[in-house]
């Protein structure tokens, strides 16, 4: 099996088979080596592979001359918030949305940035000039340093200004993750009247029919309960996506739009620039352009949305996933900054969700499919340039294609959107058969 490589989000695989303790030794000792900082904080999610994978790590970052401090579990953009604080190297072991048996490391600088493409490719060569050396079994002394992560949650809190006494109720579903023990009562200290369910993690419980990827467990909830709305994170609590007081789910498209334009009206929306992926909706573009809000698109992975924040100056982006980037106040995907900073539009506006989200922008119906194929392909839509050009033009306007590969696996993700669901999946269909007859076994 090849040994796996730097994504979009640093390195992820299953653990121990994947992602083994010497490669995690060898991205600790690579990291130290390469990166500027004499200190680490170390932050982990809730996965039972955490502990040994953060031995393996600090093992590496002593080995290269860097002091490891364990933040214990902590959310990454706490971990990003302490690195920058702190002046010092931040590493993440968390897969955020993936299931319990793999895992992962994100990589942060002194600035709590993640790794620009200069310094991964660097990490690289470095891994890959220190194949088969194996993690020490001896484990390392690690200073452990935790309450600073309480830290982190009083800079976000004190980002809301119109919070306290809202008399919101809200449903917080925290992943069974890494702010399991934060979000529910940082919320709670805000005079908020919070029920937090998906926060008692057993190792093997994270995301598993809970958190932003499973949304459907929250709505029940929030209906049941009849909350004002629902806040669900991922594993690793950069990402978040709502639920509405019906429970419905309230995307990353939907909350850009809702936040860009109140963000215009007080004047921190520089530029009056947004910065989104190819996969945000062709209807969050259309209301972006009637409110006079320019967008810039960027590839998928929220990296490439934090490179263009931070060469333009610009202060917001993110993912229809629920990756969501206030970069004049973090400087990673942050879900609890990012359900803070909704609650108080709603507190400001005195509007529900639904209003927000109705009146901020609608969807065209889009239709995303995984056609899996017989090896990896680089350029898939050169391939089947005609087949795209004819979709092109039936749509026209209103709708849009996007074929791409898969970064990891042998997979093409076919995108359609259209004005009409039936045209939407009448092209994905047709398109879908191409890219099997083209790249199929």
């Amino acid at each position: 099996m090849a040994e796996i490589r730097f994504g979009t989000d640093g390195v992820r695989g299953r653990a121990f088979e994947e992602l083994t303790l010497g490669l995690a030794y060898r991205i600790g000792r690579a990291a130290a080596v390469e990166l500027v900082g004499d200190v680490a904080y170390l932050g982990r999610d809730t996965r039972q592979s955490g502990p040994a994978l953060r031995d393996a790590l600090a093992a590496g970052l002593i080995e290269g001359g860097v002091t490891p401090i364990d933040l214990g579990i902590a959310p990454t953009p706490a971990v990003a918030w302490v690195a920058a604080q702190q002046s010092a190297i931040g590493v993440m072991i968390s897969a955020s949305h993936n299931p319990w048996h793999d895992n992962g490391i994100k990589l942060f600088t002194t600035a709590g940035s993640k790794l620009s493409n200069a310094e991964q490719t660097a990490i690289e060569r470095a891994l890959d000039s220190s194949v088969g050396d194996t993690a020490p079994a001896k484990t390392p002394d690690i200073e452990s340093m935790q309450p600073i992560v309480g830290e982190w949650v009083d800079s976000v809190s004190a980002t809301a200004t119109s919070v306290l006494e809202s008399g919101l109720r809200i449903v917080v579903d925290a992943a069974n993750g890494a702010a399991s023990h934060v979000v529910g009562p940082a919320l709670a200290n805000l005079g908020l009247d919070v029920t937090v369910i998906a926060n008692e993690p057993n190792g093997r419980n994270i995301n598993a029919n809970c958190g932003s990827t499973y949304p459907e467990t929250l709505a029940a909830v929030v209906r049941d309960i009849e909350a004002d709305l629902g806040l669900a994170l991922d594993g690793d609590a950069d990402r978040l996506l709502c639920v509405d007081a019906t429970g419905r789910v309230i995307d990353g498209d939907h909350l850009m739009a809702i936040l860009a334009a109140d963000m215009l009206a007080q004047g921190r929306l520089n530029d009056d620039t947004v910065v989104v992926t190819v996969m945000s909706n062709i209807g969050f573009h259309r209301a972006m352009q009637s409110q006079g809000i320019a967008v810039h698109v960027t590839p998928v992975g929220d990296r490439h949305i934090l490179d263009a924040l931070d060469i333009n100056g610009w202060s917001f982006g993110g993912e229809q996933s629920g990756h969501l980037i206030f970069g004049d106040l973090a400087h990673t995907g942050d879900g609890f900054l990012s359900g803070l900073q909704l609650i108080d539009v709603m507190a400001r506006s005195g509007r529900s969700l639904a209003e927000l989200a109705d009146d901020a922008m609608t969807s065209f119906p889009q239709i995303l499919r995984n056609v899996r194929v017989g090896e990896r392909v680089s350029d898939p839509a050169t391939g089947i340039a005609a087949e795209i050009a004819a979709a092109e033009q039936e749509l026209g306007a209103d709708g849009r294609v996007l074929i791409r590969a898969s970064g990891t696996e042998p997979v093409i993700r076919v995108m359609v959107e259209a004005a009409q669901q039936s045209t939407a999946d009448r092209i994905c269909d047709q398109l879908c058969q191409a890219v099997t007859d083209r790249f199929g076994h």
